[in-house]
């Protein structure tokens, strides 16, 4: 039983870009080093301040990562599904964590000791270059983010918002998000949200049914907002 679990956390590994160029023997040794967590929906994984000690590999659920003001003001920096890695920074620097982490649903979790990780990069140049790779695309996000906060107003961000989530194929977001945090994905209130996601309808650019809300023109939304 312990061999089909460290096997199965081998692949989950494996289909990282972060460390999917790492021979099989160095996945073997992360996967044992590794331990696995299950979180309820809106558990915190991590705090901003906390040692950076793990890298966390998503094998299933959905994350949001959040940054707080000191009045409690919130901004959701990214959402991550599975396959996603979160760490990459404290592996490259040995920082503490940067933002909350918490669960938006039950989600399984990898937590992968740094030092192991470090290890391997420093032996692998291509898993070192997967996690320069990893950091700078991070920055450039970061960057878009702040420059979509000075430069576009509050519909053009949720039009952007709308875009950047997962969708079926027939244009239905899932998992679901709630106003509360397209808000916190835009940098607006809920009211505000609202009243963009009724101009995007009244377009039939996207269309609202209860909870479910689906991309009918994706390409007008684009336009929309300057991509």
């Amino acid at each position: 039983m312990v061999a089909v679990m460290a096997a199965d956390l081998t692949e989950v590994l494996r289909r990282t870009s972060l460390l999917g160029s790492v021979p099989d023997t160095d996945l073997t040794v992360l996967a044992g080093a590794s331990r696995v967590r299950t979180l309820r929906r809106g558990q915190v994984v991590c705090s901003a301040g906390d040692p950076g000690d793990t890298l966390i590999v998503v094998m299933s659920g959905r994350l949001q990562v959040v940054t707080r003001s000191a009045d409690g003001a919130e901004l959701t920096l990214t959402m991550l599904g599975p396959g996603a890695t979160l760490g990459d920074v404290s592996i490259a620097d040995g920082g503490p964590r940067s933002a909350d982490v918490e669960t938006l649903v039950d989600s399984q979790l990898l937590f992968v000791p740094r030092e192991r990780v470090q290890d391997v990069c420093a032996r692998v140049p291509a898993a070192a270059l997967a996690v320069a790779a990893s950091v700078a695309a991070t920055v450039r996000r970061l960057t878009d983010a702040t420059a979509d906060l000075v430069f576009l107003d509050l519909p053009r961000r949720i039009a952007k918002v709308l875009l950047s989530q997962p969708r079926d194929a027939h244009g239905v977001i899932s998992p679901q998000l709630t106003q509360e945090q397209f808000a916190r994905l835009a940098a607006g209130t809920r009211q505000s949200v609202n009243a963009a996601l009724r101009g995007f309808e009244k377009r039939g650019w996207i269309t609202v049914d209860g909870r479910d809300l689906t991309v009918r023109q994706p390409e007008m939304l684009a336009h929309f907002a300057g991509e």
